[in-house]
């Protein structure tokens, strides 16, 4: 089937554990009205389910199966003319490769990275926010395993070509500025 929808946006917001993708999407959704999937919550619903034998320690083999199910989302909600954040680390980073261009044209991707900078400076706030949205039942990483993790996604979205939003020194300000330009994209698009 082709897309369709003139007026769909569907924006994908990865990236390391503790960066701030889910309080992104909060943030389009109580803004913007644009509502959002987490992908935390999908492979939960599936674990839970015992529909999958992995864990939720299996993330390496946890994209390759939440991947299909995200991708067919998408295509679904842009042949509905409906407007969607998807939001989790389950997006690999050749990701393109599996939309076509009719549905990559409604798509806005977004990796938040925080730099070891912010890290070693801010590991404390990192920490300390790592519950705003959501009731976090695992310990936080170590501020080496956390640099270690955004360091991955920056290299492996930089290699296969993605524009990946650094956060060197002020997270509010690098993600407002993601926000509204999303919701400039949203009104041009709808206009």
């Amino acid at each position: 089937m082709k897309a369709k929808a003139e007026d769909a946006m569907i924006v994908i917001i990865t990236g390391a554990s503790h960066t701030g993708k889910t309080l992104l999407a909060q943030r389009l959704l109580e803004k913007y009205r644009i509502p959002y999937l987490s992908a935390d919550h999908l492979k939960m619903g599936l674990i839970r389910s015992g529909m999958t034998r992995l864990t939720p320690e299996d993330d390496a083999l946890l994209t390759g199966y939440l991947w299909p199910l995200l991708r067919e989302m998408i295509k679904t909600a842009i042949e509905n003319r409906q407007s969607l954040t998807v939001e989790g680390c389950y997006v690999p980073f050749d990701w393109r490769k599996d939309l076509e261009p009719e549905y990559l044209r409604h798509v806005r991707f977004v990796c938040l990275a925080l730099t070891a900078e912010y890290i070693d400076a801010r590991y404390e706030d990192i920490v300390r926010h790592a519950c705003d949205i959501e009731a976090r039942l695992t310990p936080s990483p170590s501020r080496d395993a956390l640099a270690a993790d955004n360091r991955a996604y920056i290299e492996g979205f930089r290699r296969a070509g993605e524009r990946v939003a650094l956060i060197d020194s002020d997270w509010e300000g690098a993600v407002g500025a993601i926000a509204e330009e999303i919701a400039e994209e949203k009104q041009t698009q709808g206009s």
